[in-house]
This record gives C-alpha cells, sequence and structure tokens, in this order.
C-alpha cells in the first residue's frame, strides 16, 4: 500500500515519511482543535453534538494540514492535494475523451476499461483514419460512437473540429493514430492532446517512427533499456513536453515482437491512469 501511495505522489520515501507525519500531527490538531471549538459552544450531548464535531472536524482539516505542513516542510504538496481534493468536489461536468486510433486499438480497449464507470470522465468518441481499424469494434463493443476521418477535411478542411465540439470533447488522445495532428487541432485544444510512443524519447522518435519501426531501430542500436513516452502532443513529431515515462530491459536475444510484448504491457499498464491524471490534476 505504502509503495503504491509513494508512486502515485511521486516523491521519495523521505518525503512520502514526511507526508505520512503531516496526515498523522494535522489530524490529531484537527482533532484536538475540533474539541476545544465544541466545548465552547453550549450543546449538550447527544447525536446533534456528534454531528456538529463531525463537520467542524471537516471544515478545519484542511487549514489544520496546511499548518502542520509548514515545520515538515511540505505545505506546497498539501496545497496542490486540498485543491485537487475541492476540485473533485466541485466538477459537476464529465470530461469527454476522444481517443484517437489507426489500429487494432488495444490500448484504446485499456482506456475504455478504465473509464467505464468513473464518474467524471467518458470516452465520448473513437476517432480512425482507417475504415476498417479494428478500433472501430472495439467502439461498437462498447457502444461509443464513432468517426471515419479522411485526410483532405483533416489537413485542409475544418480538422473536423465542429465535430468534436459538437461531441463536447474536451481532451484527446492519440492511441495507436499514425497521422500527424494538424496545428488548427493542437491550438484548438492546448496541452489537451496526448500521445504514447514505444520507446524513450528524445530517442526513436519522428516521422516514421513507430510500432516495428521503433522496436527494430532500439534493437539494432544494441540499447540496454527501452520504454514507453506519454506526452503532449505539439507541431511536431514525438516533441511535446514529456508526461510519464516507464522503461523495460532490451535482452540480447530479442526480436522486435518479443520487444514489443514488453512495450504493450508497460503501456496498458500506465496509459490510462496517466490520462486520468492529467484530467484531475
Amino acid at each position: 500500500m505504502f509503495q503504491d501511495l509513494k508512486e502515485k505522489w511521486k516523491v521519495d520515501w523521505l518525503q512520502f515519511t514526511l507526508i505520512i507525519c503531516t496526515f498523522a500531527f494535522g489530524g490529531s490538531f484537527c482533532g484536538y482543535a475540533g474539541k476545544k471549538i465544541l466545548s465552547a459552544l453550549t450543546i449538550e450531548s447527544g447525536l446533534g453534538r456528534v454531528i456538529l464535531y463531525i463537520l467542524i472536524v471537516c471544515i478545519i482539516w484542511p487549514f489544520s494540514v496546511l499548518l502542520v505542513s509548514i515545520p515538515f516542510g511540505q505545505f506546497s504538496f498539501f496545497k496542490d492535494y486540498i485543491q485537487r481534493i475541492l476540485r473533485r468536489f466541485s466538477q459537476t461536468k464529465q470530461n469527454s475523451i476522444a481517443i484517437f486510433a489507426s489500429g487494432t486499438g488495444t490500448n484504446a480497449r485499456k482506456i475504455l476499461e478504465h473509464f467505464a464507470n468513473h464518474p467524471s470522465i467518458r470516452i465520448a468518441l473513437i476517432v480512425s483514419n482507417k475504415p476498417n481499424a479494428g478500433v472501430l469494434e472495439i467502439a461498437k463493443e462498447y457502444q461509443v460512437p464513432a468517426l471515419i476521418i479522411e485526410k483532405e477535411r483533416f489537413f485542409r478542411g475544418d480538422t473536423y473540429l465542429s465535430v468534436l465540439r459538437s461531441a463536447h470533447i474536451d481532451f484527446i488522445v492519440l492511441a495507436g493514430f499514425l497521422w500527424k495532428v494538424p496545428s488548427a487541432l493542437i491550438a484548438a485544444y492546448p496541452n489537451k492532446i496526448v500521445n504514447i510512443h514505444p520507446a524513450l524519447l528524445p530517442k526513436y522518435g519522428g516521422k516514421g517512427m513507430y510500432g516495428q519501426f521503433v522496436h527494430e531501430a532500439v534493437i539494432n542500436a544494441k540499447e540496454r533499456e527501452s520504454g514507453i513516452t506519454i506526452h503532449y502532443v505539439d507541431d511536431a513529431y514525438d516533441h511535446g513536453s514529456t508526461i510519464f515515462q516507464a522503461t523495460c530491459p532490451v535482452l540480447p536475444e530479442d526480436t522486435p515482437d518479443e520487444l514489443a510484448k514488453r512495450i504493450h504491457a508497460l503501456e496498458h499498464a500506465h496509459f490510462a491512469s496517466i490520462i486520468e491524471q492529467c484530467l484531475l490534476k
């Protein structure tokens, strides 16, 4: 459990320990302050007093934890942590995602599974540039609307912005989408388009570097490790700022297919959760 929390918060063990201490001392201070406030009020014991105590503790807990976090050097962490909690409580609409994919859709399936019952994020549209792409069958399976796009309109027309806006799309995920995203679409969704690349960028990225071509290049270069990079999309291939990376070994006897299996495992393990973090941060 502790390891999972440490990875979720993206901190080292020292900061993790300080955070846990802040939670503990902050909670104790909050309980003590709540009792003091309650004792100053002329309310008889009973259910009403218990309910009032719970309300007081809920109200003062953020202030107590922020106060205690200062001597522990964790004020910045807890300020962001409390802001995220408040955003989740105040969230009234779902974030709608469009998944762009050109192939079989294995990553799209994992993303659909992850968000199937999410309270504030939904997959609203599957977009493909290939009318026979496997991802379109997955869209049918999950009863998600699908859109097949054509090159002329995508690159020289309205880039399907009218369709995306009609579907109230807030965020775009590229999951094996092989066309370069037009500047107009990037401008319409600044820092709202993410891509996953099957290598550790900035190595082995750029035009033509996808799928087996990437794995072949990594093996031919005798790299000892490869991995995945999840990044924001800008006007250049595989260039936008990195959000997350995960690594796996490259073994001396590896073929591109064998390396691809380990890369796919990383993609399926991390992509959906990183998308969620991007939307809820």
